[in-house]
Formats: structure tokens, C-alpha cells, sequence
């Protein structure tokens, strides 16, 4: 919906923790940016002159060390997300995805070699619950609750083959065939 601050809602489990590690990051990075605004904002109104402070060891390696504790706890659950997303299961479905410049090719090659081409309807041709410059006249039909592997390749410029909901974003590169895999 318009004006929404957050993600939209996820359809796989992967998306789900795509979603937690977000909202894990973002708590970090708001507590670092509140901390540091509160710091500038007690600098600017403070009078306080030490004279005999020369040495400030202990708060040097404070603020040395702190940082990368904090980089730490981002890294770790990334590395662990990174792993999570280039896993790929048994796949029960194969779809090749060909970009070309104006539509897309798909190929179900588990079945019989069932191919098809799908190109966006015109902005005059489209129904009045449909989705401009989303909707297509021919869709891919996947099972639910089933692990699918995509190969994502293009024809003639760089693609990029996504579902935000699924967490799945690939691109498309003439001479390069690209895989990842979905729930």
C-alpha cells in the first residue's frame, strides 16, 4: 500500500528471515544513531575542561573494540542468511527463464519441453483490476509448497528476474546462465 514503511508481507521461509535480519540490522543502526546524535547534542552544551587529561587509553580502546563487536553481530547472521540462499534442495520443478528485450521466454524442461513466451499487455488493453506494466497474457504456473530451481538467462541486454514476496532476485546475463532456487 502506498506510504507503507515496512516490507511486504513474505511467502517463503527464506523471505521471512530476509525480513528478520532487516529488522536486526536496522535496530543496530538506529541504537549507533542515537547514541552518536546524543553524544554530539551533550558536546555541544558541555563545558566541562580537563586539564590534567593527557591520556585517554582506556576510552581509545573502547572505541576501538566496540565497533567490532557490533560488526560482528551483523556479520554473523548475514553469513548464516548467505548460506541459507544459496542452498539448493532437490528441486521438484526446473524453469528456464530467457530475457529478451521486450518480453520473457520460459521453458518447462522436466515436462515434455513446454515453452512459451509471456509480453506485457498494453496499458489501453488492460482490465480494471489489472496491474499496469505488471501484468502479462501468458503467466508461469509453479506448485505451492514445493522447492523450484530457476535458471535465469538473457538474449540480448541485462535482465533481472524477481519476486519480492518469495525473496528472489536474479539477473539475467546474455552468455552467463544463472541459477537459484525458491519454496
Amino acid at each position: 500500500t502506498w506510504a507503507n514503511l515496512g516490507l511486504q508481507d513474505s511467502a517463503s521461509p527464506l523471505m521471512e528471515q530476509l525480513t528478520f535480519f532487516h529488522d536486526h540490522a536496522l535496530l543496530i543502526l538506529v541504537m549507533i544513531t542515537v547514541l552518536v546524535g546524543y553524544l554530539m547534542f551533550m558536546l555541544f552544551f558541555n563545558n566541562y575542561v580537563n586539564r590534567f587529561l593527557l591520556h585517554g587509553q582506556l576510552i581509545e580502546m573502547i572505541w576501538t573494540i566496540l565497533p567490532a563487536i557490533i560488526l560482528l553481530f551483523i556479520a554473523l547472521p548475514s553469513l548464516r542468511l548467505l548460506y541459507l540462499l544459496d542452498e539448493i534442495n532437490e528441486p521438484s520443478v526446473t524453469l528456464k527463464s530467457i530475457g529478451h528485450q521486450w518480453y520473457w521466454s520460459y521453458e518447462y524442461s522436466d515436462f515434455n519441453n513446454i515453452e512459451f513466451d509471456s509480453y506485457m499487455i498494453p496499458t489501453n488493453e488492460l482490465l480494471i483490476d489489472s496491474f499496469r506494466l505488471l501484468d502479462v497474457d501468458n503467466r508461469i504456473v509453479l506448485p505451492m509448497n514445493s522447492q523450484i530451481r530457476i535458471l535465469v538467462t538473457a538474449a540480448d541486454v541485462i535482465h533481472s528476474w524477481t519476486i519480492p514476496a518469495l525473496g528472489v532476485k536474479v539477473d539475467g546475463t546474455p552468455g552467463r546462465l544463472n541459477q537459484t532456487n525458491f519454496f
